[in-house]
């Protein structure tokens, strides 16, 4: 494929258009509507997402399956833009491969072809979707954030790379246990995507500096209350921490 052909550009757009209404997808925002009757954004931190169903079900049940929700929309249009990239002749080898290595692997100039974006155009789409749900925007008449991306980013990245997935969710965990606080952990996490790439002189390092950006900005309210001493250890039930 050649890198500036219209067939690698409309496969880009296509790409991250399809991943955006994806990750739009406001499986939260549903599950606590279905159990509850309620709105998800009127509790908590307003967040849809899956500690919010927690906080607003009081089930950690429906926290697991909104957690399991929100991954597999990351983790299915991120698998299915590598399968999309390789072609009918798709094999279990490249679309398991990291992707940092897929590039590594290519001879000519990567970074000159649309076509070697195309995975990194799906993680960013169903990120996007998440923390910007489209489907909630037309819903509610406004464009407002609605998620923080992690744990449809965690979804994205185990098919895109498994190893930026295992570094996120062991330096997010391990940040949790040591320090006692969930906003740290996720921090942390979002922090160590980056990080991980430059450790591993992974190509797509600016893609994971990008996506980190991202995660981060989501949390940045709240991690600023964290360092003045406004945020709870363990924000799980509702009404007992800040909104954002």
């Amino acid at each position: 494929m050649n890198g500036a052909s219209p067939v690698a550009a409309t496969m880009a757009l296509a790409t991250f258009v399809v991943s955006y209404m994806v990750g739009s997808i406001p499986w939260a925002f549903l599950i606590v509507w279905w159990v509850t009757g309620e709105d998800i954004s009127q509790h908590g931190t307003g967040n849809v997402g899956a500690m919010n169903v927690k906080r607003t079900t009081g089930s950690w049940a429906w926290f697991g399956v909104a957690m399991l929700a929100d991954m597999l929309k990351g983790f299915v249009p991120a698998l299915a833009a590598k399968v999309w990239l390789a072609g009918p002749g798709a094999v279990l080898g490249f679309v398991a491969r990291p992707w940092a290595d897929t590039l590594l692997s290519v001879d000519s100039v990567w970074y000159a072809n649309l076509g070697f974006y195309v995975p990194m155009l799906a993680v960013l789409g169903v990120v996007l979707g998440h923390n910007y749900s489209k489907w909630l925007a037309i819903a509610h008449r406004r464009l407002t954030r609605t998620g923080k991306g992690l744990a449809t980013g965690a979804g994205a990245l185990l098919a895109y790379d498994w190893r930026y997935f295992a570094i996120v969710v062991v330096v997010g965990l391990a940040t949790v246990a040591i320090t006692r606080y969930l906003m740290a952990g996720q921090v942390a996490a979002a922090a160590s995507l980056p990080v991980g790439a430059l450790v591993l002189r992974s190509p797509d390092w600016p893609f994971a500096l990008l996506m980190g950006i991202i995660v981060y900005w989501a949390h940045h309210k709240r991690f600023v209350g964290m360092l003045e001493g406004e945020e709870p250890r363990f924000y799980i039930h509702d009404s007992m921490g800040p909104r954002g």
